[in-house]
């Protein structure tokens, strides 16, 4: 439903200009330290992999160096495969589930994939647990050609190294927050009236409406069901959008710049955690996000027989 909600910048029914946006830049405060949380445990990580800094945050290219880890020892015979969190650097999980991945299981899948992993995507929105960019941008939907959003032109200038994708796994949270401020301030920003929605209780994946590959999303809810309760959904829809089956939804990736479409990969998904559920843990969040990458992989490994 449709509903008037107070947001305390700009003026309703109007789009933010520059100053609007200043104004809620200047209201964004840093909450945890990328280096201290994230970057500190990149020294465990390169016995297979190398350390790529591709590129850093126009915003403070010194405090927010952008890295990547890829397999040392390329195969071009080999399938690639590409995770991704942190795109929004507020979904915790996404970031500390991908430097799990490398740091217990990637080196297993080493010998039958070229696997490259960009841990943090959006290093201040980690720091200050935000959706959009200092430029009130939302790299998740900025995976395109000039692209407004530094951290995603960043991601695929390095992917573009890379060759062809086989598959991509980009690691999301659905929060609380999600509802009671990110989408109204998206309202805000654009002038429109704020539409309340509701929030999954539990995990769920956004697939490919032009690719949506149903029994590898379905793999992957089989491994994560393993660890943490699947949302059930809510008169055959989650978060507004019609199931495909059974904790799954399909966007169409490419038209809406998300970060799972920016390829022209076999298959992707976007995962998506919920992590307020009174259900769940910190690390049963983290472990969830690592048995996503699992159960693509494994089904993937079966696939190629």
């Amino acid at each position: 439903m449709t509903q008037d909600v107070f947001f305390p910048i700009g003026t309703p029914g109007q789009p933010w200009n520059e100053h609007e946006k200043a104004q809620w830049l200047e209201q964004v405060t840093i909450k945890r330290s990328y280096h201290d949380e994230v970057v500190s445990q990149f020294s465990y990580l390169t016995d297979i992999f190398e350390m790529v800094n591709y590129g850093a945050l126009d915003f403070d290219p010194v405090k927010y160096p952008l890295f990547a880890f890829k397999s040392k020892n390329w195969d071009d015979n080999k399938k690639t495969i590409l995770v991704t969190g942190g795109v929004h650097g507020y979904e915790t999980s996404g970031v500390h589930g991908a430097i799990q991945f490398l740091k217990t299981k990637a080196s297993f899948y080493h010998s039958f994939f070229n696997i490259a992993v960009a841990p943090c995507v959006s290093p201040w929105g980690y720091e200050t647990i935000n959706r959009w960019n200092p430029y009130a941008v939302d790299p998740n939907r900025s995976f395109y050609a000039n692209s407004p959003a530094n951290e995603s032109a960043a991601l695929m200038s390095f992917v573009a190294t890379l060759g062809d994708i086989y598959a991509h796994i980009d690691l999301h949270e659905t929060t609380d927050t999600d509802e009671l401020e990110f989408r109204p301030a998206l309202s805000a920003r654009d002038g429109k009236n704020y539409e309340k929605g509701l929030i999954p209780d539990g995990f769920y994946l956004v697939g490919d409406s032009d690719n949506p590959s149903p029994e590898f999303q379905k793999a992957i809810i089989e491994s994560v069901q393993k660890i943490t309760h699947i949302a059930p959904d809510d008169d055959g829809e989650l978060i507004g959008v019609a199931i495909e089956q059974f904790g799954v939804i399909n966007y169409p990736t490419k038209k809406l710049g998300l970060c799972a479409g920016m390829t022209n990969n076999h298959f992707n998904t976007t995962t998506e955690v919920y992590p307020d559920s009174p259900l769940v843990t910190t690390q049963e969040c983290n472990d969830a996000q690592v048995a996503a990458i699992t159960g693509a992989l494994d089904y993937i490994i079966d696939y190629l027989k």
